[in-house]
């Protein structure tokens, strides 16, 4: 939608509207699917040498990112192989591995070989050295089969990134001046905190240049600016191979822990891109964390790391904007504990391993917040967009797409650990245009999970003003809108909502409760009537501009619809 979602410096492309003589992937919705878990719910599998899918650029562009999937080895530990790039009359090989994808089982998941395998796709980029213009073709070829049998292409992510930043006047640098190691061979955590800490007493930005940085531990940052050359170029990444809770990280200092929390941090132009392979709720293994007060973290690239960014109370006034977050094991982002006054912006997220943005007030509550501006595509568990417990919450002029399990669109809640009471959803939200495409899952309710969905578990969803407006709801795989668990469910008011396809219902309210709807208008739903809210008492108030319902009708089948 014009207007909604992260304003992103690539285009992407995807496989299977490529050209191709491989297998294009028919739509999926199933659990445990290479389509499900593609954008768009298609893809492209290349299994016999000579296989490949060739994208025309529609911009220039000097560098890709693409998105695939290889077989898992047998041990679990990641097959590698390569493909070729084939761009502007040369041919690179690019290696891709399952490292970083697959798990297994039921949550907690593992990496052992099993049942229930899922998260099968990662990302890798490459630069092609030049600039290409519009009309070029580059190429993707499985040249042998000898590495592995196959590999399953998603989309291509384009983009023109022109020449690295050069180093700001009067910053230090982490190699210049500090002697960290640029080439990814010596553990530079020593080298980068001296320099951060040299940062702060003497009031200049600290540089890090073009190279790669091997990071055994967190960085702690307090009252400095960390630029680098641009999230191309600068990249930290690496785990201590003697304690794997230790990996590379920007950490403001957390409330309590000594010291005041960081304050007036800047973390930008860089990339984090870790070796994190497996989920451990117990290990901070996240790319920025801690807490971080009047702080802003601007034009970063997060990728293999447990959590893009996970940020903890006391924090106030705290932005990331002009991001990507990608293949995580755990969430993007989380305004985890009394996160106030704090905005996630024009970032885009894909491919995390549970909720894509996220606000848990857990203890102590979340106020003021704003997820504004951002795409989320593809969370491999949970929703694109969760808002858990707080006050005053706003959710606006997002773009979410292709949930795949336990989880929906867009959700607001009473639920996790400690949200009740002071911490439930409280004050006003506001949900404003925001587009949610082929949203909601299958979880353990045989009705599913809607693309909008509120959640009454911990206590009563009776304490807020919600008001949905401006919204678009296409394709939802389930429901378009529910309300579900616990108890009541009041004070929704949806207006001008615009649900354009729907698996099962347009409304389902498995609650008591009510809501007023205003200008909801539903086409193209599984069920007629295409309203549920059988033995609940939840009173629907109309306002005028309703079509393609109606609050005197609904469907009480005796078992719940499988979606279609």
């Amino acid at each position: 939608m014009d207007g909604r979602g992260a304003r992103v410096p690539f285009t992407e492309l995807e496989a299977e509207d490529a050209a191709t003589n491989g297998t294009v992937l028919a739509p999926d919705r199933r659990y445990g699917t290479l389509a499900t878990e593609a954008s768009g719910r298609r893809a492209v599998t290349l299994d016999a040498a000579g296989e490949y899918v060739e994208f025309t650029l529609t911009a220039p562009a000097d560098a890709m990112s693409f998105r695939y999937s290889v077989p898992d080895d047998a041990a679990g530990t990641g097959r590698t192989a390569s493909v070729d790039v084939r761009a502007g009359g040369n041919s690179t090989a690019v290696a891709v591995t399952s490292r970083y994808a697959f798990y297994y089982g039921s949550f907690p998941f593992t990496n052992t070989p099993g049942t229930g395998a899922h998260h099968f796709y990662d990302e890798t980029r490459t630069m092609f050295g030049q600039t290409l213009p519009a009309g070029s073709t580059v190429r993707v070829e499985l040249s042998s089969t000898a590495q592995t049998p196959s590999i399953t292409v998603d989309l291509a992510d384009f983009e023109l990134v022109g020449a690295p930043i050069a180093r700001p006047a009067d910053a230090l640098d982490v190699v210049a001046d500090f002697g960290a190691d640029a080439t990814g061979t010596v553990d530079a955590t020593a080298k980068f905190q001296a320099a951060v800490d040299a940062g702060r007493t003497q009031g200049r930005a600290v540089f890090v240049p073009r190279g790669n940085f091997l990071l055994f531990g967190h960085v702690t940052v307090d009252k400095v600016t960390v630029q680098g050359a641009g999230p191309w170029y600068s990249v930290l990444g690496g785990r201590d191979p003697g304690d794997r809770s230790r990996a590379a990280g920007l950490f403001g200092r957390y409330a309590g822990a000594g010291g005041a929390p960081s304050t007036g941090v800047t973390i930008r132009d860089l990339a984090i891109i870790g070796d994190i392979t497996e989920r451990d709720d117990s290990a901070p293994t996240n790319a920025i964390g801690g807490s971080l007060t009047d702080s802003v973290v601007d034009n970063v690239w997060l990728q293999h790391t447990k959590v893009g960014l996970w940020l903890d109370g006391v924090t106030t006034n705290f932005t990331l904007r002009n991001s990507r977050i990608l293949d995580q094991t755990a969430d993007g982002v989380n305004f985890h504990r009394g996160i106030t006054g704090s905005t996630v912006e024009n970032t885009f997220v894909r491919n995390t391993g549970d909720d894509g943005l996220a606000m848990w007030s857990q203890t102590n509550v979340n106020s003021g917040n704003t997820f504004r501006d951002n795409t989320v595509v593809a969370p491999m568990l949970a929703n694109a967009i969760a808002v858990y417990g707080g006050t005053g919450i706003t959710v606006t002029d997002n773009v979410v797409a292709d949930t795949i399990v336990s989880g929906g669109g867009v959700h607001v809640g009473n639920r996790f650990d400690d949200v009740r009471g002071p911490t439930a959803v409280s004050g006003t939200f506001t949900l404003a245009r925001n587009t949610l495409i082929r949203a909601g899952s299958p979880s353990e309710w045989e009705s599913g999970i809607g693309a909008l969905w509120f959640d009454a578990l911990n206590a009563p969803l009776t304490g807020a003003s919600i008001k949905v407006s401006d919204t678009d709801i296409i394709d939802s795989t389930y429901a378009a809108v529910q309300t579900v668990e616990g108890s009541a469910v009041t004070g929704l008011d949806l207006d001008g909502v615009r649900i354009a396809g729907a698996g099962t219902y347009a409304l389902l309210f498995q609650n008591a409760g009510a809501a007023t709807l205003t200008g909801v208008t539903v086409t193209g739903v599984a069920q007629s009537p295409p309203v549920y809210r059988c033995g609940t008492g939840f009173t629907i108030t109309t306002g005028p501009g309703n079509s393609g319902w109606s609050a005197d009708a609904t469907t009480c089948p005796p078992t719940w619809p499988a979606p279609q």
